[in-house]
């Protein structure tokens, strides 16, 4: 047995005061790309007009495992961070900046003086715009759900991580990181007063397959904090600045056409679609996009991509492309010598998935 704090070769955390033969809980939530739509699922926009997104999971998650102490005390340790922290199980805890998101999460769903162990990394790290903050808030609701039995469905599970974030944390955001997180695949979301509605797309494999065969994910190599991008975005629509609200509503049509290209496999279209989402989006906030990252979409359109966008809410993260089977290494050639990486990635089609594992 190692020190309390240290890491073994497989990654796992192992402290001494638990005990050696415990049942781990274990809990994975993919991460998304979003295709449509971001921006109309952020109040008030979709509290006053009803917004909708396209979005679609992909093989990279957010992580947790979780096992009980017998000394009554949470040992959270986060991979992607760096960061340990130790409490007592039946003390508050305070939000003071350090893994707040996740004491807020077991703050919200631990009611008794039990202890445990925590381990969580992901594989993409927050303001990439993979959704990848929420996907771990999802995955938390879901590891926590399970360890106390409790049966939650995905709307709860969805429920309670955007109300951990974006209320009592008061992180700006929207709503859909946490139902594509819970729900997983391809979905249609509809975000209007009162209620979220996730609409599952039945997607052929061979329409998957060839979609994710002409898609291009690129990572920029800028991470930015999509909350202040968010606050100048709501800013301008409560200002009443017809641009942004214009562009807000023509987001909102274009999601809908983009979903009808999908389910028809009109995929030439689907990824000129893309295209005219991402100017749309830019016009809702000047610090969506940049001079680099035009620089970036301008290089790749001219070497054959039909469209693209920020899969987040922009300034940086990753760039989604749509391109022609034959002109995609060039385009991925011709990025990585701007200082882009690829990033390989496919489309998993389920959501959280909660497991327990022996662990001797």
């Amino acid at each position: 047995m190692r020190e309390d704090g240290d890491i073994d070769s497989a990654g796992h955390a192992r402290h001494s005061a638990l005990r050696a033969d415990r049942m781990l809980i274990r809990a994975r939530a993919p991460l998304r790309i979003s295709f449509a739509g971001g921006g109309t699922d952020v109040p008030p926009f979709c509290d006053q007009e009803g917004g909708c997104v396209l979005s679609a999971t992909i093989t990279r998650y957010a992580y947790g495992s979780l096992g009980d102490r017998d000394d009554g005390q949470i040992h959270i340790e986060s991979l992607d961070f760096g960061v340990t922290a130790t409490f007592s199980a039946d003390a508050p805890m305070e939000l003071d900046g350090n893994l707040d998101l996740v004491k807020a999460a077991i703050s919200r769903m631990h009611d008794e003086a039990k202890g445990f162990d925590l381990f969580l990394h992901s594989d993409a790290p927050p303001g990439t715009g993979l959704g990848a903050s929420s996907a771990m808030v999802v995955c938390l609701v879901g590891l926590l759900a399970d360890w106390r039995s409790d049966r939650m469905t995905d709307y709860q599970i969805a429920d309670v991580a955007h109300t951990v974030e974006r209320k009592e944390l008061g992180i700006l955001g929207g709503y859909q990181d946490f139902y594509a997180a819970a729900f997983g695949g391809f979905n249609f979301i509809e975000f209007l007063p009162g209620r979220v509605v996730v609409n599952p797309l039945r997607m052929p494999e061979s329409t998957v397959n060839e979609l994710q065969y002409n898609l291009l994910l690129v990572y920029t190599g800028k991470v930015r904090l999509s909350s202040n991008i968010i606050e100048d975005q709501v800013a301008r629509y409560e200002a009443g600045e017809s641009d942004s609200q214009d562009a807000l509503r023509e987001l909102k049509a274009l999601t809908v056409e983009m979903k009808e290209a999908l389910l028809h496999r009109k995929l030439d279209e689907f990824g000129r679609l893309l295209h005219d989402e991402w100017e749309h989006k830019k016009r809702m906030s000047p610090r969506i996009s940049h001079a680099y990252l035009d620089d970036l979409y301008d290089t790749a359109r001219k070497e054959g991509a039909l469209g693209g966008k920020i899969t987040g809410a922009g300034g940086g993260g990753y760039m989604l492309l749509y391109c022609p089977f034959d002109k995609k290494h060039r385009i991925a050639e011709r990025l990585t010598e701007m200082g882009c990486s690829i990033a390989s990635f496919g489309f998993d089609l389920n959501g959280l998935q909660t497991w327990r594992a022996d662990h001797g």
